[in-house]
Protein backbone atom coordinates (compact mmCIF):
# COMPACT_ATOMS: atom_id res chain seq x y z
CA UNK A 1 0.00 0.00 0.00
CA UNK A 2 1.14 3.56 -0.78
CA UNK A 3 0.95 5.69 2.31
CA UNK A 4 1.00 9.21 2.46
CA UNK A 5 2.39 10.61 5.63
CA UNK A 6 2.08 14.54 6.47
CA UNK A 7 4.47 15.34 9.16
CA UNK A 8 6.85 17.71 10.21
CA UNK A 9 10.34 18.41 9.19
CA UNK A 10 11.42 20.12 12.40
CA UNK A 11 14.15 18.35 14.95
CA UNK A 12 11.52 16.73 17.62
CA UNK A 13 12.46 15.15 21.18
CA UNK A 14 11.72 12.07 21.57
CA UNK A 15 8.67 11.53 22.79
CA UNK A 16 8.00 11.95 19.04
CA UNK A 17 10.56 10.66 17.44
CA UNK A 18 10.85 7.04 18.61
CA UNK A 19 6.91 6.35 17.76
CA UNK A 20 7.60 8.43 14.21
CA UNK A 21 10.11 5.58 13.62
CA UNK A 22 8.32 2.50 15.13
CA UNK A 23 6.12 3.58 12.96
CA UNK A 24 8.18 4.04 9.83
CA UNK A 25 9.79 0.39 10.62
CA UNK A 26 5.92 -1.34 10.50
CA UNK A 27 5.79 0.21 7.58
CA UNK A 28 9.17 -0.95 5.96
CA UNK A 29 8.47 -4.22 7.03
CA UNK A 30 4.88 -4.75 5.44
CA UNK A 31 6.50 -3.27 2.32
CA UNK A 32 4.57 -0.28 1.83
CA UNK A 33 5.86 2.43 0.47
CA UNK A 34 6.26 5.72 2.06
CA UNK A 35 4.71 9.04 0.04
CA UNK A 36 5.98 11.64 2.31
CA UNK A 37 7.09 15.33 1.38
CA UNK A 38 10.63 13.92 0.31
CA UNK A 39 12.39 16.40 3.16
CA UNK A 40 15.60 14.97 4.38
CA UNK A 41 15.50 16.76 8.09
CA UNK A 42 13.74 16.69 10.76
CA UNK A 43 11.26 13.71 11.79
CA UNK A 44 10.46 13.24 8.14
CA UNK A 45 14.32 12.38 7.78
CA UNK A 46 13.48 9.86 10.78
CA UNK A 47 10.40 8.32 9.27
CA UNK A 48 11.94 7.97 5.64
CA UNK A 49 15.20 6.23 7.48
CA UNK A 50 13.04 3.66 9.50
CA UNK A 51 10.68 3.25 6.08
CA UNK A 52 13.71 2.56 3.70
CA UNK A 53 15.91 0.31 6.53
CA UNK A 54 13.12 -1.85 6.96
CA UNK A 55 12.56 -2.69 3.38
CA UNK A 56 10.31 -0.53 2.54
CA UNK A 57 10.32 2.30 -0.99
CA UNK A 58 10.49 6.01 -0.63
CA UNK A 59 8.21 8.22 -2.62
CA UNK A 60 9.13 12.07 -2.38
CA UNK A 61 7.29 15.04 -3.67
CA UNK A 62 9.36 18.10 -2.93
CA UNK A 63 8.30 21.64 -3.69
CA UNK A 64 10.72 23.94 -5.73
CA UNK A 65 12.23 26.34 -2.74
CA UNK A 66 12.68 23.16 -0.37
CA UNK A 67 14.52 20.86 -3.12
CA UNK A 68 17.86 21.46 -1.93
CA UNK A 69 16.69 19.73 1.07
CA UNK A 70 14.92 16.89 -0.61
CA UNK A 71 16.27 13.12 0.13
CA UNK A 72 18.67 12.12 -2.85
CA UNK A 73 18.16 8.52 -2.27
CA UNK A 74 14.74 7.68 -2.59
CA UNK A 75 12.99 5.21 -5.08
CA UNK A 76 10.73 8.46 -6.70
CA UNK A 77 11.10 12.02 -6.04
CA UNK A 78 8.71 14.44 -7.86
CA UNK A 79 9.58 18.07 -7.60
CA UNK A 80 6.25 20.40 -7.46
CA UNK A 81 6.07 23.96 -8.35
CA UNK A 82 4.21 24.93 -4.98
CA UNK A 83 2.67 23.80 -2.51
CA UNK A 84 -1.03 23.14 -3.42
CA UNK A 85 0.89 21.27 -6.33
CA UNK A 86 2.66 19.08 -3.57
CA UNK A 87 -0.37 18.37 -1.80
CA UNK A 88 -2.39 17.18 -4.63
CA UNK A 89 0.31 15.04 -5.84
CA UNK A 90 0.57 13.59 -2.48
CA UNK A 91 -2.77 12.84 -2.35
CA UNK A 92 -2.60 11.66 -5.86
CA UNK A 93 0.20 8.91 -5.21
CA UNK A 94 -1.45 7.51 -2.69
CA UNK A 95 -4.06 5.00 -1.06
CA UNK A 96 -4.63 5.97 2.59
CA UNK A 97 -3.05 8.99 4.64
CA UNK A 98 -1.61 9.34 7.88
CA UNK A 99 -1.57 12.67 9.66
CA UNK A 100 1.47 12.73 12.40
CA UNK A 101 2.34 15.30 14.86
CA UNK A 102 3.49 18.69 12.43
CA UNK A 103 3.25 22.36 12.68
CA UNK A 104 1.30 25.05 10.08
CA UNK A 105 1.97 23.28 6.93
CA UNK A 106 1.07 19.96 8.42
CA UNK A 107 -2.31 21.13 9.69
CA UNK A 108 -2.60 22.57 6.18
CA UNK A 109 -2.64 19.79 4.47
CA UNK A 110 -4.78 17.90 7.18
CA UNK A 111 -7.78 20.10 6.76
CA UNK A 112 -7.15 20.47 2.70
CA UNK A 113 -7.47 16.49 2.31
CA UNK A 114 -10.18 15.97 4.89
CA UNK A 115 -12.21 19.13 3.26
CA UNK A 116 -11.89 17.35 -0.20
CA UNK A 117 -12.85 14.06 1.57
CA UNK A 118 -16.16 16.00 3.27
CA UNK A 119 -16.87 16.65 -0.43
CA UNK A 120 -16.42 13.50 -2.17
CA UNK A 121 -13.21 14.43 -4.12
CA UNK A 122 -11.85 11.31 -2.62
CA UNK A 123 -12.17 7.90 -0.27
CA UNK A 124 -9.09 7.14 1.02
CA UNK A 125 -8.62 6.56 4.82
CA UNK A 126 -7.21 9.08 6.84
CA UNK A 127 -5.97 8.67 10.05
CA UNK A 128 -5.03 11.27 12.76
CA UNK A 129 -1.84 9.32 14.41
CA UNK A 130 -2.44 11.02 18.07
CA UNK A 131 0.90 10.81 19.40
CA UNK A 132 1.43 11.99 23.15
CA UNK A 133 -2.27 13.20 22.86
CA UNK A 134 -0.86 15.71 20.35
CA UNK A 135 -4.27 16.29 18.48
CA UNK A 136 -6.38 15.83 21.85
CA UNK A 137 -7.50 19.98 21.17
CA UNK A 138 -8.35 18.75 17.44
CA UNK A 139 -10.22 15.97 18.12
CA UNK A 140 -12.65 18.28 20.51
CA UNK A 141 -13.05 20.26 18.01
CA UNK A 142 -13.74 17.98 15.26
CA UNK A 143 -16.05 16.54 18.02
CA UNK A 144 -17.75 19.96 18.36
CA UNK A 145 -18.05 20.58 14.95
CA UNK A 146 -19.79 16.92 14.23
CA UNK A 147 -21.96 17.75 17.52
CA UNK A 148 -22.96 21.39 16.39
CA UNK A 149 -24.05 20.32 12.99
CA UNK A 150 -20.91 21.49 10.59
CA UNK A 151 -19.97 17.95 9.29
CA UNK A 152 -22.22 16.63 6.72
CA UNK A 153 -20.78 13.42 8.14
CA UNK A 154 -19.85 11.69 10.51
CA UNK A 155 -16.84 12.16 11.61
CA UNK A 156 -15.72 8.32 11.94
CA UNK A 157 -16.54 8.80 8.06
CA UNK A 158 -13.92 10.99 7.60
CA UNK A 159 -11.09 10.34 9.95
CA UNK A 160 -9.67 7.97 12.55
CA UNK A 161 -7.63 8.72 15.51
CA UNK A 162 -5.14 6.33 16.42
CA UNK A 163 -2.85 6.27 19.07
CA UNK A 164 -0.31 4.55 18.19
CA UNK A 165 1.16 3.32 14.67
CA UNK A 166 0.07 -0.41 15.08
CA UNK A 167 -3.73 1.18 15.56
CA UNK A 168 -3.12 3.33 12.70
CA UNK A 169 -1.80 0.51 10.01
CA UNK A 170 -4.45 -1.76 11.14
CA UNK A 171 -7.04 0.57 10.34
CA UNK A 172 -5.50 1.31 7.16
CA UNK A 173 -5.05 -2.09 6.09
CA UNK A 174 -8.93 -3.06 7.13
CA UNK A 175 -10.06 0.09 5.48
CA UNK A 176 -8.18 0.36 2.09
CA UNK A 177 -8.77 -3.68 1.02
CA UNK A 178 -4.58 -3.22 -0.12
CA UNK A 179 -1.86 -4.85 1.23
Amino acid sequence: MKICVFLSAADLDERYTRPAREFAELLGRGGHTLVWGGSESGLMKVVADGVQESGGKLVGVSVDFLAAKARTNADEMVIAGDLAERKALLLEKADAAVIMVGGTGTLDEATEILELKKHGKHTKPVVLLNTAGFYDGLRQQFQRMEDEGFLPLPLTDLVFFAKDGVGALAYLEERSGLQ
